[in-house]
């Protein structure tokens, strides 16, 4: 058994400013001060994120302050779907991607996110991306600050699902940002890193990615990454 590990933002989906307008009401819902400015985003976790916002606003954030922010943000984006919908879109090939993976024997595709699960989860459906992704077997922001964590937390839960196990040499990581790089990396798997973000195609080799492209619309790296010899 394979194992394809996605990140969201900028990999599979783009929100066009809705993901930061909706983490800026709840900040405000949560901490009482209207978000003057956000933390650095790229790679991160939602409970960093938060973290680091806080403390750009002199507040000193606790672990129920993140969780309310976690079930404001969960709700918010349940209300704002439609208009997530309209401003957002899904990445070119994304769907395709997915679909082509899902055509292969044994692989199996969940995703290592920043973003809490509800929110994972209707980022993707409203994009129609969740019809291949076993979420029971992904890893959350709720679960833990640091992405190579999550990544390890991912192959425990598919492992212990599937009842197989899973290795790192069965295991791709596609992400758009050194922080989800570095993460593989911390975890001996390989890295399909996507240039769709900030990030250039020179910085993410400079990161140690397995493989670089532009975009997900010729899957073909993909499935040549995911090939049996």
């Amino acid at each position: 058994m394979q194992l394809v590990l996605w990140d969201i933002d900028h990999t599979l989906i783009a929100t066009r400013g809705v993901g930061r307008e909706i983490f800026g009401e709840c900040f405000e819902q949560v901490t009482g001060q209207a978000m003057k400015e956000q933390a650095a985003i790229d790679g991160m976790t939602e409970p960093i994120i938060f973290r680091e916002t806080a403390k750009l606003h002199g507040i000193d954030s606790d672990r129920s302050m993140f969780e309310a922010f976690a079930r404001c943000s969960a709700e918010t984006h349940l209300v704002r779907a439609g208009e997530l919908r309209e401003r957002g879109h899904a990445l070119p090939g994304a769907a395709a991607a997915l679909a082509a993976v899902a055509e292969l024997d044994g692989v199996v595709q969940t995703v290592v996110t920043g973003n809490v699960r509800p929110v994972a989860e209707i980022k993707l459906s409203e994009f129609g991306l969740d019809t291949h992704i076993r979420f029971p077997y992904g890893a959350y922001g709720e679960d833990d600050d640091e992405r190579a964590e999550l990544v390890r937390i991912a192959m425990r839960r598919t492992s212990q699902g599937l009842d197989v196990p899973v290795a790192a040499g069965d295991v791709l990581l596609v992400g758009d940002t050194p922080a989800d790089i570095a993460a593989g990396l911390a975890n001996g798997v390989r890295v399909l890193a996507v240039a769709s973000g900030r990030s250039s195609d020179e910085e993410l080799r400079e990161a140690g990615a397995s493989m670089v492209v532009a975009g997900l619309e010729d899957p073909q790296p993909l499935l040549h990454a995911l090939a049996r010899p």
